[in-house]
């Protein structure tokens, strides 16, 4: 079984990705981990500060604890997803904390969010992260860029948005935050829109954002890391198989399976019902969406 890093390595040079779901739920870690070990993919298993916080996914522990109960190595590796260095209103978080509890208790690779800081400041906090982790021998992704939430009230009108290009990643940055925080994938925003986590919005069906592809393009010229395109659901098919020929190596899932979990929930109220509906869509997001079935020569060989 090959390193993380060289696994996510060999889907750049092949043009495909890692997907990555995002769990807020713990019941929904066995029926994800079922989909990708059926399909034959591989896939890591992530959380987010979010999804302890506005969710129900517990923290860094209980979602190892629940992951380590159903994973299967060949298949599957536990990611931390956006650690923030500030919160919602602001405040500082002791992020290198959270960090550190998740890689005691078995996390692959770990996020770090510095997207609201200054370029510099991006760095300096990216490059503790990555420092931390290395030593550890853990992978360390950033964020350079805002990949936006929608939000409705707070998020203008998307085709407004994508053409001015607000919080876009500036390619001319990339490379020197690269050589400078040393870390190993970089989350770029290329277009992609997060999913809305307020409570009286989270249901709504996402903007289909667009990509913009040349940007991408030229970002993973400079960059010569991995990219990973965060805001993954609800992408039209053909913008994202054409991000992964162009740079894009990992993307992350969440708003799709969520919502299937949660209408299931509030139809049948049995979480095994949820949990199948979740395998279900996940299966179709793997085989249909993604194209992602039968990707095991990239997590058994080192590709050149």
């Amino acid at each position: 079984m090959l390193d993380l890093k060289v696994i996510v390595q060999n889907a750049l040079k092949t043009g495909t990705a890692i997907p990555a779901f995002n769990v807020p739920y713990l019941p929904m870690i066995e029926p994800v981990i079922r989909a990708v070990v059926d399909h034959n993919s591989f896939a890591l298993i992530e959380t987010a500060r979010i999804e302890w916080i506005r969710f129900e996914a517990g923290g860094p522990e209980a979602v190892a604890k629940e992951f380590f109960r159903w994973q299967v190595a060949d298949h599957v590796r536990l990611h931390l997803d956006h650690i923030p260095v500030h919160d919602e209103d602001r405040q500082p978080i002791d992020y290198l904390a959270i960090i550190r509890r998740a890689i005691d208790v078995g996390f692959s690779s770990v996020m770090v969010d510095g997207s609201d800081l200054s370029l510099d400041e991006n760095i300096f906090a990216t490059r503790r992260v990555a420092d931390l982790s290395h030593t550890l021998g853990i992978l360390c992704e950033a964020e350079l860029g805002s990949v936006l939430r929608h939000e409705p009230g707070l998020f203008p009108p998307y085709d407004e948005f994508f053409a001015s290009g607000k919080g876009f990643t500036i390619v001319e940055e990339a490379r020197q935050f690269v050589d400078q925080s040393c870390c190993d994938w970089l989350s770029v925003a290329i277009g992609s829109v997060h999913g809305a986590i307020s409570e009286a919005y989270r249901d709504h069906k996402k903007i289909s954002a667009r990509l913009d592809l040349d940007r991408l393009k030229s970002l993973a010229q400079v960059a010569r890391v991995p990219l990973v395109l965060h805001g993954g659901s609800g992408i039209p098919q053909e913008y994202v198989l054409a991000a992964f020929k162009k740079g894009i190596a990992k993307i992350n899932i969440g708003t799709e399976i969520r919502q299937v979990y949660e209408l299931a929930m509030q139809s049948s109220g049995r979480i095994s019902a949820a949990q199948d509906a979740v395998y279900e869509h996940t299966s179709w997001l793997i085989q249909e969406y993604l194209g992602l079935s039968n990707i095991q020569p990239i997590v058994t060989e080192e590709i050149a």
